[in-house]
């Protein structure tokens, strides 16, 4: 017997060809491969279009007008009629102090001006009585005037007498007609001086009414000050809008300048913080299309309105000085306001009401409109 051969030791045999058909990669590699080609193609292309056709950033957020409340005046709160996001109307009054010492300070300036008004019309009367002693002592004046006139005459008449040959006048004449006429002429001086002092009195007077006039003036805007002051107790709105950031109650006491709430205005808008090279090819007017993140899934309009006259770098506490020996360069970013589309936030019903100040989104810009 022939000993069992080993079958390792022959060679395998070799599979026939089926159909003549040469081997290769399977159908299903070539289908994955053309459809992950033809997809590459496609995002490739979708980021070509984008790059021209678009400018996006999501350094974007809502912003809006925020109105401080304030008061002017320190205070007790007494009122409180503003609650926490409520609905205000600009003049409503949100909150009144206890009135008591501003209403003090009023009456007391009023008693101000009632004595002013005393002083007035005591100054008016000094005024009339030195104007007619003035008006008494020119009469006076007068009179002394006329007499020393005709003493001087006679004074002249004796000694033409006296001087004469036949001494028509006795010495004792002369002498009296000489000493009235000295006479007359210091009455006359006298009543000069008494009527320059009675011309000093009125303009003392008529000094003393402008004076009283003036602490009237004083007092009358101290009084309309203090009237305001009283006006000021009540914090009104500054502007339609829903109330924000209450930090008072009633009890408390405020000082003037103290931020007590906001007031925040239902118009929002956004700012777009864009890189400096994205700027380029952005024009006021175009279109922007919307994201906000607090409503996904809906995407709103808006259209560029304004930009910045300056990087935000420029804006900021300490603005950057690079005017140093290690300069780095970084791309700076310009803020950019854009408007809502009244139309886009109507789409939104209710929730729009809900796009508030400090929202973030994303937004992109069509360059090429």
């Amino acid at each position: 017997m022939n000993a069992p051969q080993d079958n390792a030791s022959k060679p395998a045999a070799q599979p026939a060809p089926q159909n003549g058909k040469k081997s290769g990669p399977p159908v299903p590699l070539l289908v994955i491969g053309a459809l992950l080609l033809v997809g590459g193609l496609g995002l490739g292309g979708r980021m070509w279009w984008r790059s021209q056709h678009l400018v996006e950033t999501d350094n974007a957020f809502v912003a809006g007008r925020l109105h401080p409340v304030a008061t002017r005046v320190a205070g007790v709160v007494t009122e409180m009629h503003m609650q926490d996001n409520a609905l205000v109307k600009a003049g409503d009054v949100l909150l009144r102090l206890d009135p008591a010492d501003a209403a003090v300070q009023v009456e007391r300036l009023k008693a101000q001006v009632a004595q002013a008004d005393a002083a007035i019309a005591t100054s008016a009367a000094q005024v009339a009585q030195a104007k007619a002693q003035a008006a008494a002592t020119g009469s006076q004046v007068a009179q002394a005037e006329a007499v020393l006139a005709r003493t001087e005459l006679d004074a002249k008449r004796s000694q033409a007498l006296f001087g004469a040959e036949l001494r028509a006048t006795s010495k004792q004449e002369l002498d009296a007609a000489l000493a009235a006429r000295d006479v007359a002429r210091a009455d006359l001086a006298a009543r000069k001086a008494s009527a320059n002092a009675a011309k000093e009195a009125v303009a003392a007077a008529e000094s003393a009414r402008q004076s009283a006039n003036a602490q009237k003036s004083a007092a009358q805007a101290q009084l309309k000050d203090a009237i305001n002051q009283l006006g000021y107790v009540e914090v009104r709105a500054p502007a339609d809008g829903r109330i924000g950031k209450r930090t008072v109650e009633v009890g408390q006491r405020v000082q003037p300048g103290q931020q007590l709430a906001a007031v925040v205005e239902p118009e929002a808008w956004i700012v777009a913080n864009f890189k400096e090279t994205q700027l380029a090819k952005m024009k006021v007017g175009q279109k922007v299309h919307v994201k906000v993140d607090a409503f996904p899934g809906h995407e709103l309009l808006a259209r560029v309105d304004s930009f910045s006259p300056a990087s935000g770098a420029s804006f900021a506490l300490l603005p950057p000085d690079n005017a140093t020996g290690n300069f780095t360069k970084i791309v700076q970013r310009v803020p950019v306001k854009l408007t809502f589309d009244p139309e886009s936030l109507k789409a939104l019903g209710e929730q729009a009401a809900r796009i508030v100040p400090g929202l973030s989104v994303q937004v992109e810009v069509e360059i090429a409109e």
